[in-house]
């Protein structure tokens, strides 16, 4: 008897312990997602980033706007350390991204040293778009064009999107963004 128990409190405990990052990284809203880094074989579940601001941005490597990086590093750099989470998402639904995903961190991290999370290359727009996208899209609209803004509040009750012609440091978006940070 006591030796069942034993296995059956060892088997509990592991069960617990197996399911433990799970309860961590649960939440109840759309970034309940696991997303696969860019150049990378880690994957992220977004939940991870609960209770924080998003700043989520469709990008591509060969755009107008592919200089817009630098800027959303800024932001990264500046408001991080208040809570803001920004998230950025290749797409070549516009044409303008690299087929190969070694070339697209290359721009990424090489080019304009970013070091926010950026994940692998996917939809925003459409029935292929990423989930992240797909809720996006249905709240707002999807994206007209590559750097896209859509600046998520902390209890993810509230998205205003930004088009690509607001650069990061613009006063519009960082005045939105110091709105939904803790004071």
């Amino acid at each position: 008897m006591i030796k069942s128990l034993s296995i059956l409190s060892l088997a509990l405990g592991f069960l617990i312990s197996s399911n433990a990052y799970a309860k961590t990284s649960s939440c109840d809203d759309f970034t309940n997602v696991e997303l696969r880094k860019l150049r990378s074989d880690d994957s992220l579940n977004l939940c991870e980033f609960k209770d924080k601001p998003l700043l989520i941005v469709n990008t591509a490597s060969n755009c107008g706007f592919t200089g817009q990086f630098e800027g959303l590093e800024q932001l990264h750099q500046k408001y991080q350390d208040k809570g803001l989470i920004v998230l950025g998402f290749p797409s070549d639904d516009f044409f303008q991204e690299e087929d190969d995903e070694k070339e697209t961190a290359k721009v990424c991290f090489i080019n304009y040293g970013v070091t926010f999370n950026m994940f692998a290359t996917s939809e925003v727009r459409g029935s292929d778009a990423n989930p992240i996208f797909q809720h996006l899209n249905e709240v707002t609209s999807s994206p007209n064009w590559n750097f896209y803004k859509y600046l998520v509040s902390a209890d993810r009750k509230t998205i205003k999107r930004f088009n690509s012609r607001t650069k990061p440091m613009s006063d519009e978006l960082t005045s939105e963004i110091e709105k939904l940070l803790p004071r």
